[in-house]
């Protein structure tokens, strides 16, 4: 999830990836009901949901690095294969693949599909798509998702050209891809959204194709018809999407709602068919009594809340002042009292459903170690006295609470007054990027049910702890090329070990969604990795 994060997977894929990297945990089923092939509806059906964000960063597939921007382009878009209404990954715009017998050439032929303009869609659309997200001019943060491209790092460092890169157009209907190593997971990459098309004649006519719906040009489920900026998003079927029949919904209205007593109360007076995750939030006194009366639902996700230390800043340029601050949190204290029902208590940066080390790596609110090793930390840094410390944190109650909550506790424990200072999502992101923060709340949702999906998070443009340990790199270079699995699970354990002693972003909780929806709502696809995908809703009444 970089704030927040999302892609789809394959049911099938997720168990056979945690069997043999997660010691056979099972990931949580999708408390929705599989969708059935079936007519378009009759009526009209409307869905009003709420996202809590404010306005998405962007709305651009290959920039797109965060849920509420993320879910209006997979609204709005489709990729060679999409998880379908059972959550499984299914071939869509490709009508077919084949993989090598050496697990290093995929070859998709593609079915006749339009773009809601009428052009046709093309293999040249995703070639051209793909090389944009790594093209280092464009700046995608998730341009590392294709790095497993044969040549899609080099590229991306301006090491070889874009006719380097394996991907390419052989013709109109097939698209030939050559990894760099063998990716079992690679066809949850391939839906995922970094992975959708564009139009290259919209996006190159225009540099601001994706911020009006005038300009919006897609070849899914939905098309982009208002946008209110800091108000609402109003999406409708696309006439133009090669699977319309299956898509029930004939508008997708979201409104942009930052308060949760006013979101749950939109709810409950029927203007709002869903409230809470992963869009949304619910109010967190509320949460006792919606759990009570059954009405809400709640399921464990593949994410970790944490905060991220800028490692470039005194004092958390210091390993051990990072420890210190990291293990005086009392998470448990968290769990219970301000987050109950939505988080379990976070040990490491690996959620459950891929951790090496279930137990954890420190002892939880451990306020003996937490002191020795602050005053050991400035004694290295040559201080007698922290530097004013403050921690940023996008608009939200949880947030708010979150960090209230943990700054008595370092108040109480370490004798340090930090300060808080709330912004909006976006401009939190961009302050992180630009490195102007200390510590900063964040989190990772996966991408792929794999453990590499999140230590990539401290690599790369997505670093914005800016912490380096070349160890560390060189271990994550070795899995990449480490085909027997329990070999490449040793490895993937010692870079785990040491993102743990290092710290760069403090775990403090695993996610938990938790969401509340009328009755006339179905097949709301969620994915165990927590993804959102209203292709198959439907909301007759």
């Amino acid at each position: 999830m970089k704030a927040f994060h999302k892609i789809s997977l394959s049911a099938v894929m997720l168990s056979s990836l945690m069997l043999a990297a997660c010691g056979g945990q099972q990931a949580a089923p999708a408390p929705t009901t599989p969708a059935q092939e079936q007519p378009a509806a009759q009526a009209p059906q409307e869905l009003k949901v709420n996202m809590n964000s404010g306005d998405p960063s962007t709305i651009d597939p290959g920039l797109a690095e965060d849920i509420p921007s993320m879910t209006v382009a997979r609204a709005a878009f489709d990729g060679l294969l999409r998880l379908d209404a059972d959550g499984t990954i299914k071939e869509s715009v490709a009508e077919k693949y084949e993989v090598s017998p050496d697990g290093l050439t995929y070859t998709f032929h593609l079915r006749d599909t339009k773009w809601s303009n009428g052009d046709p869609v093309t293999a040249k659309d995703f070639e051209y798509a793909w090389k944009r997200v790594l093209n280092p001019e464009t700046a995608a943060g998730y341009a590392y998702q294709l790095y497993y491209l044969k040549n899609g790092e080099a590229y991306n460092q301006k090491k070889v050209s874009a006719d380097e890169v394996g991907v390419k157009a052989t013709d109109d209907k097939t698209l030939v891809v050559t990894l760099e190593n063998p990716a079992p997971f690679f066809p949850q990459l391939v839906a995922s959204v970094t992975y959708l098309p564009v139009n290259q004649k919209v996006v190159e006519g225009n540099k601001e194709w994706a911020n009006s719906p005038e300009n919006y040009v897609g070849n899914g489920p939905f098309v982009l018809k208002q946008w209110e900026h800091k108000s609402k998003i109003i999406m409708e079927k696309n006439p133009q999407y090669w699977d319309e029949k299956r898509v029930q919904l004939t508008t997708l209205n979201i409104s942009m709602i930052e308060d949760a007593n006013t979101e749950l109360s939109m709810f409950e007076n029927g203007d709002l068919d869903w409230a809470g995750s992963p869009l949304g939030d619910l109010p967190l006194d509320a949460l006792q009594t919606l759990k009570e009366s059954g009405k809400m639902q709640t399921q464990a996700t593949a994410g970790t809340y944490w905060y991220v230390f800028n490692t470039e800043k005194a004092p958390f340029n210091n390993k051990k002042i990072r420890q210190a601050f990291t293990y005086a949190i009392n998470r448990q204290e968290i769990v219970d009292n301000v987050v109950p029902f939505k988080s379990s208590v976070a040990l490491g940066i690996l959620p459950t459903t891929m951790a090496f080390k279930p137990e954890g790596y420190f002892k939880d609110g451990d306020a003996e170690t937490a002191k020795k090793l602050l005053a050991e930390g400035m004694k290295e840094l040559g201080i007698d006295k922290l530097p004013e410390i403050e921690l940023i944190y996008n608009t939200s109650e949880v947030n708010q609470r979150i960090s209230t909550v943990i700054q008595d506790q370092w108040r109480k424990t370490l004798g340090v007054e930090v300060k808080l200072r709330n912004m909006e999502n976006k401009v939190r992101k961009e302050e992180m990027r630009a490195g102007n923060f200390q510590i900063a709340r964040s989190s990772w949702i996966g991408d792929f049910n794999d453990p590499i999906n999140f230590f990539e998070v401290f690599k790369g443009g997505l670093n914005d702890s800016k912490w380096n340990n070349p160890a560390y790199l060189d271990l994550l270079a070795q899995s990449a090329k480490e085909q027997d699995v329990q070999k490449r699970n040793e490895i993937l354990k010692k870079a785990d070990a040491i993102v743990m002693d290092e710290i760069p972003a403090a775990p403090i909780y695993y996610y938990t969604y938790a969401w509340v929806k009328q009755d006339t709502v179905k097949d709301v696809v969620i994915d165990a990795l927590g993804f959102i995908d209203f292709k198959y809703a439907s909301n007759a009444k």
